[in-house]
């Protein structure tokens, strides 16, 4: 059996990539993606604490499937948005949509 701090670990290194993807990306794709992985750090974490704190419990799994749901939501709408950013403005890039204006 694999010791728990070994998913706190990954889990731990799994949000810092995103956040360091997120922060230095321009691509929007890029940044998406850097948040779903900081999305599944989070789930990890609901799992390894479920697991740890309450073993023959569920809510620490149901949470982690909740935000799944969550995550897969936000990405369809997120890529619905890039996708019209692309349409308007022939870029994915950051840069494009500061020329925006009300």
């Amino acid at each position: 059996m694999v010791p728990i701090e070994y998913y706190f670990v990954l889990s731990a290194l799994l949000f810092f990539i995103g956040v360091f993807g997120f922060v230095t990306r321009r691509n929007l794709i890029a940044m998406l993606i850097s948040i779903e992985l900081v999305l599944n750090a989070v789930d990890l974490n609901f799992a390894a604490f479920n697991r740890m704190l309450f073993p023959g419990e569920l809510e620490g799994f149901f949470m982690t499937l909740f935000s799944i749901g969550v995550s897969a939501a936000e990405s369809a709408v997120a890529i619905a948005i890039i996708i019209n950013v692309y349409r308007n403005f022939h870029s994915d890039q950051v840069n494009s949509i500061e020329n925006m204006k009300f």
